[in-house]
């Protein structure tokens, strides 16, 4: 396995983090725990979650527990770690809906202060080391936020914070923000990146490499696509394991010639395509959510894979010019923040 950086935090996480948001279905809660140890003796030693992972109805799919009869994905892995938990750098988020309370969402103080104290108790542990704002609230100020996630570092609840799913400008206000104020600043931004849906490209990836922050892709096979072209004859596939739609005709186009192009090199699809991501830049480590051992242990074989020069540019050339970065369909429109003192423009 192989290592990067965290942002300017001096962390060492490995190139392979393991994903869980389908914990309690695709493992099950019983197969979780041979995840855990599979990746752990792979050298993986970076992990993400979130307050809303595993028991959401969005999760279903046949076959599997329904959602009022699943663990939180915390919950699961918090048991899974007893005993190993110093060997994780665990990553966990907030924002989700977790509740019918109107105020059971969002990235207030009420409400980031209550979800990091539930996952602690789900985790079973008395720190996080990377704390996510899981998407934007455009009802709460930047400066509230980043305000209590400053007080939950110097309480040792958490370690560092991150911005997930925010574009470009707000990864930078938030930055001004925490330099005008001298709190913590984001050390990380988790975004979808693959081969296929290069957006981040177009904005995020220059900001976070300019200023210090790792990428942390997720989706980093495109639901599979990218990994091996027989996910097509799954039941369940893509963003079909969040009730989404399948596959395009051009995607499926790309996963195909990403397919030639491996064989021809002696690589498997999914090889390729994560040692592409791998090599962008500022992208520090990719989410993996690996459904079964077998997947974990192929996928794991991409941190020790260099492609040339020749094949990182073919690769590249596969894909559309990154279009701009758009907020994830049906959160709500966004809005820009109150003016304040540490925006340079007011």
């Amino acid at each position: 396995m192989q290592y990067s950086v965290l942002g300017t935090t001096g962390v060492k996480v490995s190139k392979i983090c393991l994903g869980t948001a389908t914990f309690g279905v695709a493992p099950t809660a019983q197969d979780a725990d041979r995840i855990v140890g599979a990746a752990i003796d792979l050298g993986i030693n970076f992990v993400d979650t979130a307050d809303v992972y595993g028991n959401m109805p969005v999760f279903d799919r046949p076959g599997a527990p329904a959602a009022a009869d699943r663990e939180p994905a915390e919950q699961i892995l918090g048991r899974t770690l007893r005993g190993r938990r110093d060997r994780m750098v665990i990553a966990t988020k907030s924002n989700g809906i977790v509740g019918l309370d109107i105020n059971d969402r969002g990235l207030s103080r009420r409400h980031v202060i209550r979800q990091v104290e539930t996952s602690l108790r789900r985790l079973e542990t008395d720190y996080i080391d990377l704390y996510y704002a899981h998407d934007p609230d455009p009802d709460t100020p930047m400066e509230q936020t980043l305000a209590a996630y400053d007080d939950l570092i110097r309480q040792g609840k958490i370690r560092y914070v991150g911005l997930s799913n925010h574009p470009a400008w707000q990864v930078t206000h938030a930055l001004w923000i925490a330099d005008d104020r001298r709190q913590q600043a984001p050390v990380a931004a988790q975004v979808k990146y693959n081969l296929i849906d290069r957006s981040a490209e177009r904005e995020l990836g220059p900001a976070c490499d300019r200023f210090g922050l790792s990428i942390i892709p997720y989706a980093p096979l495109h639901g599979g696509l990218l990994a091996d072209l027989r996910v097509l004859d799954r039941e369940v596939s893509g963003d079909q394991r969040f009730q989404g739609s399948g596959f395009s005709e051009s995607e499926i186009a790309t996963a195909r010639e990403v397919e030639r192009l491996s064989r021809a090199w002696g690589l498997a699809p999914y090889q390729t395509s994560l040692a592409w991501l791998l090599s962008r830049p500022a992208v520090a480590s990719a989410i993996v959510g690996a459904e079964t051992v077998d997947e974990l242990h192929a996928n794991a074989t991409a941190a020790d894979v260099e492609l040339e020069p020749a094949q990182l540019a073919s690769l590249t050339a596969l894909a559309d010019q990154p279009p701009a970065f758009q907020h994830r369909a049906g959160d709500g429109p966004e809005r820009p923040p109150a003016t304040t003192s540490s925006d340079p423009t007011a």
